[in-house]
């Protein structure tokens, strides 16, 4: 039996070190590292209450 320290990131679904991310600003779940990079607060069900989106606005001219 191996222990991983992996948790699912409720944002892109993908599997990061726990250690390496950071809680949903609304509920508090686990958020990956690149997802807050990219700019993302919120998991996917929190951010679908507040008006569906995960990613920040692509910044445009």
């Amino acid at each position: 039996m191996q222990e991983t320290d992996g948790m699912i990131c409720r944002a892109c679904g993908n599997e990061e070190r726990a250690s390496e991310g950071y809680p949903c600003a609304e509920c508090e779940t686990f958020i990956c590292l690149i997802c807050s990079f990219r700019g993302v607060t919120l998991c996917k069900a929190c951010a679908e209450k507040q008006g569906g989106q995960t990613e920040p606005p692509a910044a445009g001219p």
